[in-house]
């Protein structure tokens, strides 16, 4: 007899195969950053998987999420049906109550993370303010991300240069509730200053919900985002290149820097090297050319841009290879068993990271790779078990259990 759980996935449709194992890689690239912690830096494989997840898998996440936002308010269907009054109220609450319960996930987690920076709760804040905008066209969404994505980076710079703070990246933790001034400082972080800020992370969500609204069935709209992919990441990483390479950029940066370099024993070369090859989240305000680079968690237009181009092509190419038979499918289930239970893998590392740290505190140093490889195979083993014993994750299990609990209420009421 087969169980109930093997014939639900048999059944399952392969768009959102595609869509779980795109949520599998990004979720398996936010494990891979926050475990390894980047070692080794100098280079070699683990350099290379690490410099490749770093910034761009959470950003696929994101991209995912709006997705989802999508698919939650009834994808392609969803225009017709709101302009037929069936569905706005029931949706609006359902994801104002995912993102309730995601931020109050997001604060507990970040009370007990190790280090790694819990994203949860700049996901809450996403989710709200994508409401008002979710049910335009997919071309008018498309425009709205664009337009963020010209226009929130500069804007986030010209902001961060007049704010004077010692505060880099950081998400909202427990403490930041038991002041008004810690919960200001806490808003501040959500919107302009912290690792995820909304001031360039929107355009994520509303690229995927404009996604989201697109018949993905469909093989000339997959291929559309493919081609479309592919083109954002050249425009991204292919424009940041010519404006610091060809452009003059790298001089200005050095010319900036050339003071500093001095008194922290460093050549000006070597300093731009070390403050673009990563940021925590936002650009910086020495110099408006550092707006020209693309560094993971820089916030720029040029990185904006790029990564969503590669987010875009690495789903379209997952919902590819979900229609190519069993060989494929047979690849790509794993990821798409991790996929589904992103929201609880992703609780699962930082909680079983928090009770290691807490157990053997150098457990990272000694073999970070090996740990990573660990982490990576037990969270799809897992996952392979439950989505074929139980279903649905049990984080996911609650968002939805009462979330559609919550739009029901909503509609009834209306």
């Amino acid at each position: 007899m087969v169980p109930a759980a093997t014939s639900r996935d048999a059944r399952q449709d392969r768009r959102l195969r595609g869509l779980d194992a795109a949520r599998g890689l990004a979720v398996i690239g936010m494990i891979v950053v926050h475990v390894s912690g980047g070692a080794p830096l100098g280079g070699g494989l683990g350099g290379t998987v690490f410099g490749i997840a770093e910034g761009r898998s959470a950003i696929l996440f994101a991209v995912l999420a709006g997705v989802s936002l999508g698919l939650l308010s009834g994808g392609r269907r969803g225009l017709a049906e709101h302009r037929a009054g069936t569905r706005e109220q029931r949706d609006r609450t359902r994801i104002a109550v995912r993102a309730v319960l995601l931020f109050v996930l997001g604060v507990a987690l970040a009370a007990i993370s190790s280090g790694p920076i819990v994203i949860l709760s700049y996901y809450a804040v996403l989710f709200a303010l994508a409401l008002p905008l979710l049910w335009l066209r997919p071309g008018a969404l498309l425009a709205w991300a664009a337009g963020w994505a010209l226009v929130g980076p500069q804007v986030s710079f010209l902001l961060r240069t007049k704010i004077h703070t010692d505060e880099l990246g950081g998400t909202v933790a427990p403490v930041d509730l038991t002041s008004w001034s810690a919960a200001a400082d806490a808003v501040l972080r959500l919107l302009l200053t912290g690792t995820y800020p909304v001031a360039t992370w929107m355009p994520f969500v509303l690229a995927g919900l404009a996604i989201g609204r697109l018949d993905l069935r469909s093989a000339a709209v997959r291929a559309r985002l493919a081609i479309g992919g592919v083109a954002a990441a050249v425009l991204g990483y292919g424009g940041s290149w010519l404006a610091v390479d060809v452009l003059g950029g790298r001089e200005a940066l050095i010319a900036a820097l050339a003071p500093l370099a001095t008194q922290v024993h460093l050549s000006p070369e070597q300093l731009v090297e070390l403050t673009t090859s990563s940021s925590m989240g936002t650009s910086g305000t020495l110099t408006p050319a550092f707006l020209l680079v693309d560094a993971p968690h820089s916030g720029t237009t040029f990185e904006v841009i790029g990564s969503t181009g590669v987010a875009v092509a690495v789903l379209a190419l997952c919902l590819m290879l979900a229609e190519r038979g069993r060989v494929t499918a047979a690849v790509e289930w794993p990821l798409a068993a991790a996929g589904a239970m992103a929201a609880t893998i992703y609780a699962g590392h930082i909680a079983v990271m928090a009770l290691l740290t807490a157990a053997v505190p150098s457990w990272q140093q000694q073999q970070p790779w090996l740990a990573t490889v660990l982490f990576v195979v037990v969270a799809i083993l897992l996952a392979l078990a439950w989505r074929r014993l139980i279903g649905r994750g049990p984080v996911e299990w609650v968002l939805h259990t009462v979330s559609t609990r919550a739009g029901r209420s909503g509609r009834d009421q209306g």
